[in-house]
């Protein structure tokens, strides 16, 4: 899209499938995304409206190109060609306007009353009809240049509508999934249709209540209704029971109906997939799935030509030849379809296998030449591909024990590659180094059996070079956070100290490592990753029983070295203007503030006031105790000899009970 002409034609003399495109209508799409598109009744305009910009652009057949373009104020919802050709059109634009465009530009502008999301033109009376978020119609006749009395429904809100060709009746689509039939001569309602309730089936299952989103006429006496949850139904308006359901399946809303009256066939379009069916049956006679979503489908008259609006710039063309013929400005289309119907081309299946002359004989098959089972194809035959593998296993038994050596001799290459790339460590932080290197090699591998970029080397990276340069950025294993966050570093770490010796032996010798016997089983290191992750809960027991036996011997010297400190008598000097109150608690105080956070936390572990725990996640813990003043002290010694005093009163009395008690029976 982005070459020049120059280069486009440089390109189709060296590209064959660029020379076999064709393009019918040069440069047939809009910036961004097309939203709607419509034909003249001549036959010879094709309009489109899209964004960005808000614009409408004009196609002439005749011309094979594009013949003019307005740009909009806002996004056009809908529009309509009132004449043959583009001479009068009307836009329903999103901020409720109604714009009229002249065969040289913009005409008139108007407003609604309320957001307009359909309209449709009314021939005998000049009239437009509106429908949108609002319970009422609005009804602009263009001969008056004035609105008329609005139609007032049942419906809160409106979604489409449409006007019969033949006997011009109104009906539009409600939110609440009801059509609405109106007599456009009496302004009355003749009909209503519960759509909603005839979309449910046994087949078809609805999450919600089925708005009403496309609507269309065939003839005086058909209509199809689209739905939002994806159902298409046809009615007789003499019924008010669907003549057929068919459902897409998508779940999503139905954005257009066509009618293509050569071979019955209803043509129904949702946002993914365009499916014809016959009107009669059901069935389905074909169907598409463009590459975007789809937001509009127009059928060309009396053609076997589709166009469709989607959510990218290029706006599909698609010819089905059973429909119908193409369009006589393009006629040249039915000429390239009968070449390609002269010549198929040969499908080749992948049940098959292509094998050349020398293969057969390999495989002692040669005497098939000529029957069923050989096809002939170029240079070749084609054969059945089970047929082929028959003849392998007994032409060669031994082919598997070659795969497998072939592939074990190809795993054993690989890891010498990654040995070789491990002898480049840095000198800090090797096994964190080593770690890395191993993942990467694990994640390589992957990426290639799925065909996907390699990523970046984290040793590569600026970012993190000094990380493997400066000793202060070293891992401390012995700290408790790195034994609680990582139980199982101990057996891995084991395994590369071991590679790390050998790759500095290796390193001081100048030899090459030796070749991995070929006898060693595969599941080894798998097995041992499996037994790693059960032993997990009992590794990470043993390491919070070692944090705590280290806790205690650290507790203990402690305090042997307090009991060994011996203290001396000190003196000190009140200054002026300063009140002595204890020479104990303000020498404490002083010593306290001189001292370091975790010196005053051991002290204060001591005297019982605070409590240190470890938590589960390698954390610590600490609970802390307020000292009491000496009111509260003085307050709790009170009660508590209240308490004494009370206990010793109960008891004499229970004393005195049983003594008196004892005397009356002695007495």
């Amino acid at each position: 899209q982005w070459l020049s002409d120059r280069k486009k034609r440089a390109l189709q003399k060296k590209d064959v499938d660029i020379r076999r495109r064709i393009e019918l209508i040069q440069d047939f799409e809009m910036p961004t995304v097309s939203t709607k598109i419509k034909v003249s009744r001549d036959g010879q305009y094709i309009m489109a409206v899209g964004t960005y910009k808000p614009r409408v652009r004009c196609f002439d057949t005749y011309q094979l190109s594009q013949k003019f373009e307005r740009c909009l104020d806002s996004e056009v919802v809908t529009f309509e060609i009132l004449s043959d050709d583009y001479s009068k059109i009307v836009f329903l634009e999103c901020g409720r306007f109604v714009e009229f465009h002249s065969q040289h530009g913009h005409y008139y502008k108007t407003r609604i009353p309320k957001f307009g999301r359909d309209f449709s033109y009314h021939y005998p009376s000049c009239d437009l009809y509106f429908v949108g978020a609002s319970s009422e119609v609005y009804r602009l006749n263009l001969e008056q240049g004035r609105f008329l009395n609005s139609l007032q429904t049942e419906a809160s809100e409106s979604n489409v509508c449409d006007i019969n060709p033949v006997h011009f009746l109104f009906a539009m689509g409600t939110a609440e999934g009801k059509v609405e039939c109106w007599d456009p001569r009496t302004r009355s309602r003749v009909g209503l249709l519960d759509c909603a309730l005839s979309c449910v089936t046994a087949d078809t299952e609805i999450e919600g209540l089925p708005s009403i989103s496309a609507l269309k006429f065939d003839g005086a006496l058909n209509m199809a209704v689209g739905t939002s949850t994806g159902q298409v139904l046809l009615y007789d308006l003499r019924s008010s029971n669907p003549l057929i359901v068919k459902d897409h399946h998508y779940g999503l809303p139905i954005k257009s109906i066509q009618f293509h009256h050569q071979l019955d066939l209803i043509i129904s379009a949702d946002s993914r997939i365009i499916k014809m069916w016959n009107k009669d049956t059901g069935k389905i006679f074909t169907s598409m799935e463009p590459e975007h979503d789809i937001n509009d489908v127009c059928l060309y008259p009396n053609s076997g030509m589709l166009m469709t609006a989607n959510e990218a710039p290029k706006m599909n063309i698609y010819y089905i030849p059973v429909l119908g013929p193409a369009p006589k400005w393009c006629s040249f289309l039915d000429n390239l379809t009968e070449e390609l119907e002269e010549n198929p081309e040969s499908t080749v299946y992948d049940d098959y296998k292509f094998v050349t002359r020398n293969d057969l004989e390999n495989l002692g098959l040669a005497h098939l030449i000529g029957s069923s089972l050989l096809r002939a194809y170029m240079h070749g035959f084609f054969m059945d591909i089970r047929l082929y593998h028959k003849a392998k296993m007994m032409a060669n038994p031994f082919a598997y024990e070659e795969y497998r050596r072939e592939k074990i001799r190809q795993k054993i290459e690989e890891t010498r590659a990654q040995r070789v790339q491990l002898k480049k460590l840095p000198k800090v932080n090797k096994e964190l180094a080593l770690k890395l290197m191993e993942e990467e090699g694990e994640e390589q591998q992957f990426r290639k059996k799925r065909k996907q970029k390699n990523l970046p080397s984290l040793l590569k990276d600026d970012r993190f070079k000094v990380m493997f340069e400066n000793p202060d950025f070293q891992v401390d294993e012995q700290s408790e956070e790195f034994r609680l966050l990582n139980p199982l570093v101990s057996k891995i770490s084991e395994k590369r100290k071991r590679k790390l010796k050998l790759l500095e032996e290796l390193e001081a010798q100048g030899q090459e490592e030796e070749e991995e016997p070929e006898g060693k089983a595969s599941d080894a290191e798998s097995s041992e990753s499996s037994d790693d992750e059960k032993g997990w809960v009992e590794e990470v027991r043993k390491q919070r029983k070692l944090l705590r036996q280290e806790e205690k011997l650290k507790r203990q010297e402690r305090l042997k070295e307090d009991q060994q400190t011996l203290l001396k008598p000190q003196f000190f000097e009140i200054k002026e203007g300063e009140e002595f109150r204890s020479f104990k608690d303000s020498a404490k105080k002083q010593k306290l503030m001189k001292k370091t956070l975790e010196d005053r936390l051991k002290i204060e572990e001591k005297l019982g006031t605070l409590n240190v725990s470890d938590t589960t996640v390698g954390s610590k813990q600490a609970t802390f105790k307020l000292k009491k003043s000496e009111q509260q002290r003085k307050q709790q010694e009170a009660e508590k000899r209240h308490r004494q005093e009370r206990k010793t009163l109960r008891r004499s009395a229970s004393h005195l009970k049983s003594r008196r008690g004892r005397g009356r029976l002695f007495h």
